[in-house]
């Protein structure tokens, strides 16, 4: 009797499990070694650090592996020098100490950068080849204004959702700010929403393809395929095909890839584990009800919204779409990117839901890159959470404000390092809302990415299924 194997979801859960455990027992130690303080030394900021403090980190060198409080501690009071937040990061990514974790870690980066690999020739291949089994203009206008139509809806929906419980719940009111004085925010890149818009036409498509800019190859691609089918008939049906083998092709690497997610799931959440553990109790007690908040929100726009939009216009069975889209979504929490998710949330629509590459080759690429409900409705919680905690009461017009501002840069920030850090300074700003307010949510934000990049792919995949149900397809759930 040939024995039964292991749903993939099951295996990529289990690994989640264990993931979390291993990063538990295996926590971040700090140690000095020769190499850490040589790295130190080269470091641009380093020049700020007094000789004095210098002379005492040599002097840690060859001493066991330490807590993060225990080396800055030991810095700082035989130094007499009270470190700033950045030249304390210097010390600590430096001196990093996990032999457990780094033996591995790299097992999830090598899975993050396959699925990453396949992210360009996926979107190029299925674009092209979507399109030109679309046929006519007319087909093309008519499903990308449905795409266009459902990303706007169920994004607005989304930020009204987070306005909702964020006003409800109140979590900002009576907040201690004091120890967002001690984060360092990030920088980001500034790009306004113009610029973004502009630049979707790229001036070196190869530079494109090798930058992933995502907006760019999805409108060469979109013109690509759109002028496959007005050429000569000899000429069309040689390019349709050779881009329907090659999708087809791709999916079978990503189907040889997803055989290797639970190991990369494992890599990937034991690292994020380890280097968030010791310090989850302390910011999520500070910020509970903030996360709270959030979860709340999302859980209720993908488990009540999102399954609505699914019975009721697409007249399709909403568990049935979440039982099929259990990898990719899974997939999504562990590697928090939408993007490298991609080829996932393709094969599961594809192969079990049932939707046509036609469909899901034009819509989920598109959604990947400018629909992120799930990011939409935590920058919306995350500007009023600001808003309450330094004690600014906006109004109606103001949370409209942030509500359009929210949908806008959603699509803005596509292909934008820490988009979702680039997001809330732009919402901020919008309202005239302090920037040092970031602070406040950066210790729980890597957590509830995972959550919210996970909504943003469970909503891609509803907008597959319920454009190819408008199309007139017959699907698997």
């Amino acid at each position: 009797m040939k024995k039964k194997k292991l749903a993939l979801h099951w295996q990529i859960l289990i690994a989640l499990i264990f993931a979390v455990i291993y990063g538990i027992l295996f926590p971040n130690k700090y140690l000095i070694s020769t190499i850490s303080y040589e790295k130190i030394i080269k470091e641009e900021q380093s020049e700020k650090l007094s000789s004095n403090t210098l002379q005492y980190i040599e002097n840690l060198i060859g001493n066991p592996a330490v807590d993060k409080s225990e080396i800055i501690n030991y810095i700082e009071k035989n130094s007499n020098v009270k470190l700033s937040e950045s030249q304390k990061q210097i010390i600590l990514e430096h001196s990093k100490y996990n032999p457990p974790i780094k033996f591995v870690s790299w097992l999830g980066i090598i899975f993050l950068k396959a699925l990453k690999m396949l992210i360009v020739p996926l979107i190029l291949m299925s674009i092209i080849s979507g399109i030109a089994n679309i046929g006519s203009a007319g087909n093309l206008g008519r499903l990308g204004l449905k795409t266009f139509l459902y990303y706007l809806l169920t994004s607005t929906v989304a930020i009204i959702t987070g306005l909702f419980f964020v006003n409800v719940l109140k979590p900002g009111i009576g907040i201690d700010k004091s120890y967002g004085n001690n984060i360092q925010i990030p920088e980001t890149s500034t790009h306004s929403l113009s610029d973004t818009l502009l630049n979707i036409i790229p001036e070196n498509i190869f530079k494109a393809f090798s930058e992933n800019q995502m907006l760019s190859v999805i409108f060469f691609s979109i013109l690509f395929g759109f002028f496959i089918t007005r050429i000569n008939t000899k000429s069309r049906i040689f390019l349709t095909d050779f881009f329907n083998a090659s999708f087809e092709v791709m999916m079978k690497i990503t189907m040889f890839i997803i055989l290797f997610t639970p190991i990369g799931v494992f890599g990937l959440v034991s690292k994020v584990v380890a280097d968030q553990s010791g310090e989850l109790t302390s910011f999520f007690s500070m910020l509970g009800l903030y996360t709270i908040t959030v979860l709340s929100a999302l859980l209720f726009h993908a488990l009540v919204i999102l399954p609505i939009f699914l019975k009721f216009i697409a007249k399709v069975n909403p568990w049935a779409h979440l039982r099929a889209m259990r990898t990719a979504l899974l997939t999504a929490f562990s590697t928090s990117s939408s993007g490298a998710t991609l080829s996932l949330t393709m094969e599961s629509v594809e192969n079990n839901s049932g939707v046509s590459n036609k469909i899901s080759g034009f819509t989920l690429p598109l959604g990947a890159t400018i629909n992120m409900d799930g990011t939409a409705l935590y920058e919306a919680i995350a500007a009023i959470f600001i808003a309450q905690a330094y004690g600014f009461d906006l109004g109606i017009a103001e949370q409209i404000i942030i509500v359009v501002t929210a949908l806008l840069v959603s699509i803005g920030a596509a292909g934008i390092p820490m988009a979702g850090l680039f997001m809330i300074t732009i919402i901020l700003s919008a309202v005239d809302l302090p920037l040092a307010g970031i602070a406040l949510i950066l210790p729980v934000d890597r957590i509830l990415d995972m959550f919210r990049t996970s909504v943003n792919v469970w909503s891609d995949s509803c907008g597959a299924v319920i454009i190819a149900k408008s199309e007139g397809e017959k699907l698997k759930v």
